[in-house]
């Protein structure tokens, strides 16, 4: 009975919900305009097929982290870097360009963070006065490593 339990598709369904929340996924980007992300369904698939393939827990952090650089060669594994894209999105907000890009940073730092580091890393966020035209490419270390 264990055996056909894990061998069912909805095992992967399942477990997987549990990391896209984790991951903040979401079909839609949020916020007021709340626009539809076209292909997050790719990153939510690729969540579900891990779980189902039993893909082992290295490799499936390394996939969502640095799946584009690691795994150049296999579109399946580059798709776990879609754990960037598939939360909250401010990009639609115009004229604050800047802050948008230094909150989506920090988003990314935070969850990254929490998901795979167990840890509140919570970077301070500067008001819209003080935020300059290079400062999100500069938003702390660890922000400044990410795409």
């Amino acid at each position: 009975m264990i055996d056909e339990l894990l061998a069912s598709p909805r095992y992967g369904e399942k477990w997987g919900r549990h990391w896209l929340d984790l991951a903040r996924y979401g079909d839609t980007a949020g916020f007021e305009q709340d626009p539809y992300l076209l292909y997050a369904w790719r990153y939510r698939d690729y969540v579900i097929d891990s779980f189902n393939n039993d893909k082992p827990y290295d490799r499936f952090v390394k996939e969502q982290i640095a799946g584009d650089e690691l795994y150049s060669d296999d579109p399946a594994s580059m798709t776990g870097t879609g754990f960037y894209t598939v939360g909250p999105n401010r990009d639609m907000l115009y004229k604050v360009e800047d802050t948008n890009r230094a909150e989506t940073l920090v988003d990314w730092v935070d969850t990254t963070g929490s998901v795979f580091l167990g840890l509140t890393v919570g970077l301070r966020t500067l008001p819209r006065s003080q935020v300059r035209s290079d400062s999100a490419a500069r938003l702390h270390g660890a922000a400044g490593d990410l795409p």
